[in-house]
């Protein structure tokens, strides 16, 4: 039986299956937490007399019960139960009797969902900041590393100018400072308390929102109770976003390293155990992982787009079709945890080329070092510029490139601010508590 079903009215099983789908594949993600927000909601209904204190601790303690059974592995929603509330609801009158059928007093299914993904939403958002984390702590040991090992650096993919593999780890370092900043802001909004809002207009309850608020921990309330729903697939949304940041910043080192990987580049390797070959070519060394990773990495990033296109047109109050949310969200999450762990796994044992700059057909890339020296002895840059490209068109260019680089301004190659860098991340990080 349903939690809104009549005693007179039966669901049709074709209607039940479309309407459910796979929402009890994802709900058992947010068992932990509905037992949460239930535990918060039961203890306030005790403060506020909808329940006496006697009532509320049984119904709390009967509660961690269950929440012990789903950290076990222990729980599971049954065939006949419709959803994760359901079945919570069900196991706690089964054993504790009418006690369990007051703890929805003042509370819709509206806002248990909502609060049920904003608690998970924080908690996974934590998680993909510690991935985050341990990838940028991974890339700026990189960069320290192989600071003093030269690559070429390119523009539309034409040699352009030295660059190092200090350079180029430090770069993706940054980038995931600027990633988890947007990751910082989608913790802020998942971290407001709809809890109380009830289907969206709240209740004739005395309920004690800023009790709930404090219990489970969020940072404020979504204050009013028509934006506290309004709230549902937009918080969904504005993480996706952060998530499509890291994603994008993975993608791009995913490429890089395929494009390195490949034998007319021939800047990097890996251990064979990391890599794949062919089922006809005996020489191939595939980038299996960082083709997977890119192609995930992209697929993340078209999960704002899916859930505006699923949002963009609904009036406020709830709809169903906020369901939908969850099959678009909670596997990119998996899936971006995923991908970080294995970048990490491949760029900790990656192997680079020394020398790689001492092959004749980089030496144009110095051409910009022979124009810097004519204008360090007097020559206005316009005509050293000119001096140069005269002599590589004419052929006769024979700028020494073997010489030593003397880069030495802020993010530069002598110079990759990389300890900068790190009290970056660590400003972001404090937006995270």
């Amino acid at each position: 039986m349903k939690l809104w079903q009549k005693e007179n009215t039966s669901v049709s099983e074709l209607i039940e299956k479309f309407t459910v789908g796979r929402d009890k594949e994802f709900d058992l993600l947010l068992a932990k937490y509905d037992v949460e927000g239930s535990i918060a909601h039961v203890t306030m209904l005790g403060e506020v007399g909808l329940m006496t204190k006697e009532e509320a601790v049984k119904a709390v303690e009967a509660l961690q019960q269950i929440g012990e059974e789903i950290e076990n592995s222990k729980f599971e929603i049954g065939n006949d139960v419709e959803d994760v509330h359901s079945q919570v609801e069900f196991l706690l009158t089964q054993r504790i009797g009418d006690i369990g059928k007051k703890i929805h007093s003042g509370r819709s299914r509206n806002d248990q969902v909502a609060v049920d993904i904003k608690l998970y939403l924080r908690a996974e958002v934590q998680l993909v900041k510690n991935e985050v984390k341990q990838l940028f702590d991974l890339l700026i040991g990189q960069s320290e590393k192989f600071k003093n090992k030269l690559l070429p650096g390119y523009t539309h993919l034409q040699i352009a100018m030295p660059s190092s593999f200090g350079l180029w780890f430090g770069a993706y370092a940054e980038s995931l400072v600027d990633d988890l900043e947007v990751m910082a802001a989608s913790y802020q909004v998942a971290n407001k308390n709809p809890l109380g809002s009830g289907a969206g207009y709240g209740s004739s309850f005395p309920l004690n929102r800023t009790l709930t608020t404090k219990l489970l921990k969020f940072s404020t309330l979504n204050h009013n109770s028509v934006y506290a729903q309004m709230s549902r697939g937009k918080t969904e949304k504005i993480v996706a976003m952060g998530l499509s940041c890291v994603a994008a910043t993975l993608s791009k080192l995913s490429m890089d390293c395929c494009v390195y990987l490949n034998q007319n580049f021939g800047f990097i390797t890996f251990p064979p155990e990391l890599t794949t070959g062919s089922s006809i070519m005996p020489h191939k060394k595939n980038p299996d992982v960082f083709e997977l990773i890119r192609a995930k990495c992209n697929r993340i990033q078209s999960s704002p787009n899916e859930l505006t296109l699923l949002i963009n047109n609904l009036p406020s109050g709830y709809h169903r079709d906020l369901q939908l949310t969850k099959e678009i969200l909670f596997p990119a999450i998996e899936e971006l945890k995923a991908c970080l762990q294995l970048a990490r796994v491949m760029l900790s044992n990656i192997e680079v080329k020394d020398n790689i700059l001492a092959d004749e057909k980089y030496k144009y890339l110095f051409s910009v070092e022979a124009v810097n020296e004519l204008v360090n002895k007097g020559i206005p840059f316009r005509e050293a510029y000119q001096q140069v490209g005269n002599q590589i068109e004419e052929g006769s260019f024979n700028f020494d490139y073997t010489r030593q680089l003397n880069h030495t301004h802020e993010g530069s190659i002598g110079n990759l601010n990389n300890q900068q860098i790190v009290q970056e991340m660590g400003l972001v990080l404090q937006k995270f508590s």
